[in-house]
């Protein structure tokens, strides 16, 4: 029995939520948390309600597909949409009253006194109303195409004719800040948020009209953003994807949310105007919209507001003025962020671009920062000569655009671009740099879980295994090489490679487990994941669990597995940890008769990622390195404030065993401050 995917993701989000709600966080941390889960929501309707939309409209043929009836799903989504919506709504009014307590006020353009009044027009005038294009209803036949993911506002004139104008405002909290904080009185803060401002400045846009009253509400418009990429292979690559972004403006509409204030007339217009039916994702909310924005929230008040600062732990491992490729052929290095700085990695490109013995770097990129220092490493090598060679995923979602870019700036400076692999997403995170030593040649890899971003390693808790252990590298050459050539199908002893070998191995370490099991052994597996939906691998911890595997599943997004089926004899246990960093490292340990092997990966079990991408599971043979990830892993296991028991009715509770306070992220940073 497996649990809907799309309905285990809306109860992933709904930790997030708990965060939110959750009074022993800091006030504007929690702010954060609810900024975090508007912005789960707008993506979970945009790609997932898009793929399940699509579904439907294949009638049997989408029921076969899904393994289920996607109308259902729909209906059960929309369902819990609801009852978060309405836990969310009562969040945010609590919010805003403890936010009063610390002299923070958020006031609307009614509130405004003579001196705030004068402060928000000169602010209008000058910043706003420049950036404003109102669109008017019905002068045409024609309804604008409204932008995915924007926020309008939806305007209603009563003239004194007694006719009716509606108009359509863009917020353009694109280029210009959703917050406008206020001079401040007396110790109190106050903020305006530009829908309000533009509310507040409505009789300066519409002035030629002769009306009686005039009113503005928020709506907003999520479409189907998944591309679709032809397979005509005369188009490049760049161009076809290029293309696909383009079309996400018109991308078919999912979910239409607005300001339940809204007139009827009004409403009722921009309904049938977008076409939507019936049943549609039509969903009621509150006075503002794109919650998103509110992980921007201004830095203001206490600073006991905020979590306290964890500054980044040197790696005891690499000296400072000393070289990071010899500490990395002395020794493995495994580096945890956002525990570790990731300066580290910056400074290991860096050392590699000055080094005149390097003579070639090579590198995977998925997801790059605004101002990627990562990019102007590989920029500066190429200048001084070395080879450097990129490959670019483009296929990122919501990245697509960037990456095009910096696959541009990096060919113009001389670096080969490789756009991925034909029908294959690039996932893996690999970086190779080649040494001459003398008349030989050595490799040093880093093989990590998440993307080389400087910005993203400061929440996302990943790792990099740093190495110049020769079983490793010789094969992270073998990976670069298939990218260069696709034909090429090597043999992988030691990493795990996706699509050829991945599936395969995985399955075959959880089926020796249960033999050792049946046999009367102690059998254990313990998998620290994103996601756990692939349903040949959970049948596989199913029979595991059955026969006596102790089965442990850290899994922090979505998860398909029902721990409480009654013939798993309650050796699966599951849990997931939300906190402050967001769990995204893979890390899989197979207990192997007692000779632990360790895997890190950056791949989760999901079809997708073992079938239709490169990805790479890398085995970590260092003893100390293997005590410190068993360490890690069992310390979350212990944490008894953020972790939630995963079981199958869904219920999100924090687990409590354990008399002594455990934060897993907390103590994992002052045991390696401690170190």
């Amino acid at each position: 029995m497996l649990v809907n995917k799309e309905i285990s993701w809306l109860y992933f989000n709904e930790r997030v939520l708990q965060e939110a709600e959750n009074a022993e966080n800091p006030l504007r941390e929690r702010i954060h948390f609810m900024g975090i889960y508007s912005n789960n929501m707008d993506e979970f309707f945009r790609v997932r309600v898009a793929t399940l939309k699509r579904l439907e409209s294949l009638g049997k043929q989408g029921s076969i597909i899904l393994g289920a009836d996607p109308k259902k799903i729909l209906k059960e989504i929309q369902t819990i949409v609801l009852q978060q919506r309405d836990r969310f709504n009562k969040l945010f009014h609590s919010i805003l009253k403890e936010l009063e307590t610390e002299n923070i006020f958020l006031v609307n353009e009614t509130q405004l006194d003579e001196e705030q009044s004068a402060f928000v027009y000169q602010y209008f005038i000058e910043q706003v109303r420049p950036k404003l294009i109102p669109i008017m209803l019905g002068f045409s036949n024609k309804f604008p195409v409204l932008k995915d993911d924007a926020i309008y506002l939806a305007v209603k004139l009563h003239l004194k004719s007694n006719k009716t104008q509606f108009a359509l405002i863009k917020i353009p909290a694109d280029s210009i800040p959703r917050f406008l904080l206020l001079p401040k009185k007396c110790l109190k803060n106050s903020i305006i948020l530009l829908d309000d401002i533009i509310r507040f400045g409505l009789k300066d846009i519409f002035y030629i009209y002769d009306y009686n009253t005039i009113s503005a509400h928020v709506i907003k418009l999520t479409k189907d953003a998944e591309l679709d990429i032809s397979d005509d292979i005369v188009e490049s690559y760049v161009k076809k994807v290029s293309m696909s972004i383009k079309k996400r403006i018109s991308g078919v509409p999912v979910r239409f949310v607005y300001d339940r204030e809204i007139p009827q007339d009004l409403l009722d217009y921009l309904i049938k105007k977008l076409k939507f039916s019936k049943d549609a994702a039509i969903i009621s909310g509150g006075r503002y919209h794109n919650f998103k924005d509110f992980m921007d929230f201004p830095k203001i008040g206490r600073k006991e507001l905020k979590f306290e600062k964890l500054p980044p732990i040197p790696h005891k491992d690499i000296i400072h003025h000393s070289g990071i490729l010899t500490a990395i052929k002395r020794k493995d290095i495994l580096l945890h962020f956002p525990y570790h700085g990731f300066y580290n990695f910056i400074d290991l490109l860096r050392e590699a671009a000055i080094d005149p013995d390097v003579k070639e770097i090579k590198i995977t990129l998925y997801r790059l920062a605004k101002n990627s220092s990562v990019i102007n490493a590989l920029i500066n090598a190429a200048n001084n000569g070395k080879n450097v060679t990129a490959i670019v995923e483009i296929q990122a979602r919501f990245d697509e655009e960037a990456n095009i870019y910096w696959s541009n700036k990096l060919i113009e400076q001389g670096v080969k671009v490789i756009y991925g692999v034909n029908n294959l997403k690039v996932h893996s995170k690999l970086c190779l740099i080649t040494r001459q030593e003398g008349k030989n040649i050595v490799n040093f890899s880093c093989v990590g879980t998440g993307n080389f971003n400087e910005v993203s390693a400061t929440v996302f808790s990943d790792v990099f295994l740093l190495t110049a252990d020769n079983r490793i590298t010789k094969e992270v050459v073998k990976v670069f090489d298939f990218f260069n050539k696709n034909y090429k199908d090597d043999h992988f002893r030691h990493l795990l490679v996706a699509p050829f070998y991945m599936r395969k191995k995985i399955l075959k370490l959880i089926i020796e487990e249960t033999k050792i099991a049946k046999s009367g052994k102690y059998a254990a597996i313990w998998l620290k994941l994103n996601n756990l939906v692939d349903d040949e691998v959970i049948q596989a911890l199913y029979e595991a669990a059955a026969n006596g595997v102790k089965v442990f599943l850290n899994v922090r997004g979505m998860f398909l597995v029902n721990p409480d089926l009654p013939e798993l004899k309650g050796n699966l246990k599951a849990m997931a940890i939300l906190d402050r960093f967001l769990e995204h490292a893979r890390i899989f340990i197979f207990h192997n008769n007692g000779k632990n092997l360790y895997f890190i990966s950056s791949a989760d079990l999901m079809k997708r990622n073992m079938d239709y991408r490169v990805e790479v599971a890398c085995p970590v043979y260092d003893p100390e390195i293997q005590k410190q990830l068993k360490y890690f892993m069992d310390l979350q296991w212990l944490d008894n404030t953020k972790a939630r028991v995963l079981g199958g009715n869904f219920s999100n509770r924090i687990n409590i065993l354990g008399e002594q306070k455990v934060n897993a992220q907390l103590d994992f940073y002052h045991f390696l401050n401690n170190q």
